[in-house]
């Protein structure tokens, strides 16, 4: 558990410092902005791979029972993740759901970790997941107050093509068919059902 818990406070660690303008202007105006992001690359990286490595420890050593969920919520979880997939394929590419939900990232992470705390009641993934969503709702908040522009990454384009939604849509839903398929257990090691 200890693993985890290191992994999720350097990832989520890191990914609050843009929260605070100012003291990421403080790092960046010493280390430079390439040296900022090469920092911040390198704990994200060794945070995310410690989360991964220390969830599948704390689930291997066997489930700390927090709440034992009805069984009918995994088909609720697995509805919820539909839009996931979607809104993570929209934040890359303009279109106007990118548009109208201005942090389409941000919502896929609350949505994906919201639906996970419904169907997993133990305590590995309580902290994974209600960490990625305590942190993705600070970080709406932040973005707010931070005001336009903040937290979206380069703009690409204004609006998207003509089909870019169609296409967002039909890539999300491939995706999601896929992870239902195989890859959630290819790469999560557990059946979606």
């Amino acid at each position: 558990m200890a693993v985890l818990i290191a992994g999720l406070v350097l990832f989520l660690g890191s990914h609050v410092l843009p929260m605070f303008p100012a003291l990421r202007a403080r790092i960046t105006s010493k280390f430079g902005e390439n040296g900022y992001k090469g920092v911040f690359t390198l704990v994200s990286v060794v945070g995310l791979i410690l989360t991964v490595y220390g969830y599948g420890v704390a689930r291997s050593e066997g489930p700390v029972l927090v709440y034992d969920p009805p069984f009918w919520l995994r088909h609720v979880t697995m509805l919820f993740m539909v839009p996931v997939f979607i809104f993570l394929v929209a934040a890359y590419v303009p279109c106007k759901i990118k548009t109208v939900l201005k942090h389409p990232m941000l919502i896929a992470v609350k949505l994906w970790a919201f639906s996970h705390l419904l169907a997993n009641g133990d305590l590995a993934s309580v902290l994974l997941f209600g960490g990625f969503f305590v942190w993705a709702v600070a970080d709406r908040i932040s973005v707010k107050r931070r005001g336009p522009g903040a937290g979206q990454g380069p703009v690409i384009a204004k609006q998207g093509r003509r089909y870019s939604d169609a296409v967002v849509i039909l890539a999300g839903l491939v995706i999601y068919g896929l992870f239902v398929w195989k890859l959630h257990l290819l790469l999560i090691g557990v059946p979606v059902a």
